[in-house]
């Protein structure tokens, strides 16, 4: 009985301090609920040398270590004064102390405060009793089976009720769907609708299922004492999310609307913008000086100008814009970009810049370092050419920009390309002779242009032969390489024709005979009259 006076004074005086130190009506008083099988009795508030979630505690485990003594007659419960303060007590045994600033935080004095509490624990103590009696754990054991098979059977009904929702969809829409489909040749997005019917129907499937399984559990843990409290902490879980969610949805509400109207707005001028640069693209609106291939590239520079525009707009409505966190993922995805783009940035530039310089168009031929081959596809990043090989070859365009830029398609059409080849021939022939039949040459080859007519230069008086070139005009720079092999052929026809041997390489010294092909050998085998680009 000592030990418990003590106690009970030095809790009591413990709580005393606490009064006095927290008279100030400004300073906000922390509280703790004072909970028995997740039934909160009432508030008790705490002190700096005793939190309130330590003094909550401990009159908890004293109620019910007294409430498990079944020889304890809740009836005896009472309020003592003690050297001004008031204990309840049970028995000899000290449950809580009660002071003037307890009654100060709930508005009334401590000694209708601490009648109010006995009163209450009175009760706290037989509904934990009755609660563990047989016939209640019994009752809750049926209970419990019951919603577990009611559980199983709504949970047979959603799925059975949703399997046969599906096929119902399925016979009746998807048919229809799908001829649709056709009609508009559009199948693949009538796919993905289907897809996303489909979906939905999984998402509110899903839905249903989780929330009769988590009313199923919250029924059954609130029918056991020892489980009360957690069933009450699931169904706040649950529900306080989705009760701070929506708080939070109103409070962005106007922000919201904000945002889709600029979202729409935004959205309708890029598609007046996109038809503004498409009837520049098909010259059906002209400007002088800008060409129709400019049109699309300035389209998505202009795109992301606005883009750019509507999200400094937008930011400061973006919930969440001015927490610290979003700061802080906005500086690392900068940081980021800033760190891995350096490449992209650079052939994006360049891809813009060669569009503005006009180096090539698709389909024309070029020769870019030592690639040589037709613009199939131009892009922000890269250049795809196709060689006449058939081969695909990617080249990034910055290194385009820092290179030179043979376009053979560019002046092709007016006045035309001019195809040059070389051949050394000994000092002893005329030069009027080799020119004419160089030119005779050219003019047998088909696939040339015959205005401007061909022309023939003499590049080098060399030490062993002087050297002739012969430029020829044509229109087709894709068939550069057919033209050059048929000109050639015919050279070489010629010359062997008028007995004029080519001197190309050089050498040093003469044959006993000259190095000609007489012409009732020029067919031996395997080659044959009918062999291409040959003449009789």
């Amino acid at each position: 009985m000592l030990v418990a006076v003590a106690t009970g004074r030095f809790a009591s005086g413990q709580d005393a301090t606490a009064s006095r130190t927290s008279e100030n009506p400004e300073v906000v008083t922390p509280t703790a609920d004072v909970e028995i099988d997740g039934t909160v009795l009432f508030r008790v508030r705490g002190f700096s040398s005793l939190p309130a979630e330590q003094r909550a505690a401990g009159i908890v485990s004293r109620i019910e270590a007294i409430a498990s003594d079944q020889a304890f007659d809740p009836g005896t419960l009472r309020a003592v004064d003690l050297d001004g303060m008031l204990q309840i007590r049970a028995g000899e045994r000290f449950v809580m102390s009660v002071f003037d600033s307890d009654g100060r935080l709930e508005g009334v004095s401590k000694i209708v405060l601490a009648n109010a509490h006995v009163k209450r624990i009175g009760e706290a103590i037989l509904q934990y009793r009755e609660a563990r009696k047989r016939p209640a754990l019994v009752r809750g054991a049926a209970i419990s089976a019951g919603v577990l098979v009611a559980f199983v059977f709504a949970a047979w009904l959603v799925i059975r009720s949703f399997r046969k929702l599906s096929a119902l969809l399925e016979g009746r829409y998807r048919q229809r769907l799908r001829s649709v489909g056709v009609q508009s040749f559009e199948i693949v997005r009538v796919e993905r609708v289907w897809e996303a019917l489909n979906g939905a129907l999984r998402l509110i499937k899903t839905v249903a299922l989780v929330t009769l399984a988590v009313l199923a559990l919250d029924a059954v843990l609130g029918l056991f004492p020892w489980t009360r409290p957690i069933a009450q902490r699931l169904t706040g879980v649950l529900v306080r999310p989705l009760g701070v969610l929506f708080h939070s949805f109103l409070a962005t509400l106007p922000d919201l609307i904000f945002l889709s109207v600029l979202f729409f707005v935004v959205r309708y001028l890029l598609r007046l913008l996109r038809l503004f640069f498409e009837a520049i693209e098909r010259k059906t609106v002209s400007f002088a000086g800008f060409e129709p291939e400019w049109a699309l590239p300035t389209y998505k520079i202009a795109r992301v100008a606005v883009a750019a525009f509507a999200i400094v707009v937008a930011y400061p409505y973006i919930p969440g814009s001015g927490s610290a966190a979003f700061k802080g993922v906005s500086l690392f995805l900068g940081i980021v970009f800033s760190l891995g783009s350096t490449s992209f940035i650079s052939n994006t530039v360049a891809g813009y810049s060669m569009t503005y310089r006009r180096a090539f168009r698709v389909g024309d031929r070029v020769r870019i370092g030592d690639v040589v081959g037709d613009v199939t596809e131009v892009r922000l990043q890269v250049t795809h050419i196709r060689t006449p090989k058939n081969e695909e070859v990617t080249v990034p365009n910055s290194q385009i920009l820092g290179s030179n830029v043979v376009n053979y398609s560019r002046l092709a059409k007016e006045p035309g390309l001019i195809l040059h080849t070389t051949v050394g021939i000994g000092y002893e022939t005329p030069w009027r002779q080799v020119e004419a039949m160089l030119l005779l040459a050219a003019e047998r080859t088909p696939g040339l242009l015959k205005e401007p007519p061909p022309f023939v230069l003499q590049t080098a008086l060399g030490d062993f032969c002087v050297t002739y070139e012969i430029n020829v005009y044509c229109d087709a720079p894709h068939r550069m390489p057919a033209l050059y092999a048929e000109l050639h052929r015919q050279i070489l026809d010629v010359f062997n024709e008028y007995g004029v041997q080519i001197m190309t390489p050089a050498y040093e010294g003469d044959t006993a005979q000259p190095k000609v092909v007489p012409k009732d050998q020029w067919f031996l085998a395997p080659a044959h009259s009918s062999h291409a680009g040959d003449r009789q």
